[in-house]
């Protein structure tokens, strides 16, 4: 059985940073921290949407904030702003990988790899947990969590009902998973970090297979994408209007 705390480990500095809170994942070696924000009201009765966001390289770590914070706040807050929340009552799950190398994304196999794969067991015990819609769960992530998002759409598509994938890149081979699925992705055509041909490749093997994914590539944006992508006043109204 998973163990999954809501108190703070020693190591985090706050337990509630913004409405989310602290949690760790205990059902494997390293534990993974992450960081669940509860709509406000939340009522039992009541099915709700969630929102899992990957992080990028720069937010690895155990101090269960990073993920949250600097580069990766605006992937988390954009959606718990009191407007968004609002209109579209909604959780949001933000786990932190406790090491680069290897993270979110796994190239040599069909299937998810260990810190994926914890991620889904997040998923499925917080849907034991709270009254959220398995049809209405999607996933969002930039760079590095831009590759997670595409591995873990590729090889677990049933998972989820729609996915923002932010200047990350994927395996195309697999890309016939994800034909009939919601995507929007997003690339800076300069990014110096991850080129612009990953994002390019994917959408066309997805289209190739018979699929329709929107993708935005910003001409002369560099790799902080997200930036741009957050303020697409069509953004949030497409990705609610989704569902299995």
């Amino acid at each position: 059985m998973c163990t999954l705390l809501l108190t703070a480990n020693p190591s985090v500095a706050q337990n509630n940073v913004d409405g989310f809170v602290a949690r760790v994942y205990k059902d494997q070696s390293p534990a993974m921290p992450y960081r669940l924000f509860i709509p406000k009201g939340y009522e039992q009765s009541q099915k709700y949407p969630l929102i899992l966001w990957l992080h990028g390289a720069g937010s690895v770590g155990k101090d269960n904030l990073k993920q949250i914070s600097g580069a990766s706040r605006l992937g988390t807050h954009i959606w718990t702003t009191p407007e968004n929340q609002a209109k579209h009552p909604a959780f949001v799950v933000a786990p932190q990988c406790p090491q680069n190398a290897g993270c979110w994304d796994d190239g040599r196999t069909n299937e998810p790899g260990r810190y994926l794969l914890a991620v889904v067991k997040i998923l499925n015990a917080l849907q034991t947990e709270f009254s959220i819609d398995s049809a209405r769960i999607y996933v969002a992530g930039q760079s590095m969590g831009g590759y997670g998002t595409w591995d873990l759409i590729t090889k677990r598509p049933d998972l989820f009902a729609a996915a923002i994938p932010l200047c990350g890149g994927g395996n195309a081979a697999l890309a016939a998973a994800v034909r009939r699925m919601p995507i929007w992705a997003f690339h800076g055509d300069a990014d110096p970090t991850v080129p612009v041909g990953l994002s390019r490749r994917m959408i066309a093997a997805i289209e190739q297979a018979g699929g329709h994914p929107r993708y935005t590539e910003y001409k002369g944006v560099g790799h902080n994408v997200w930036e741009r992508a957050f303020t697409e006043p069509e953004l949030m109204d497409w990705l609610f209007s989704q569902r299995k």
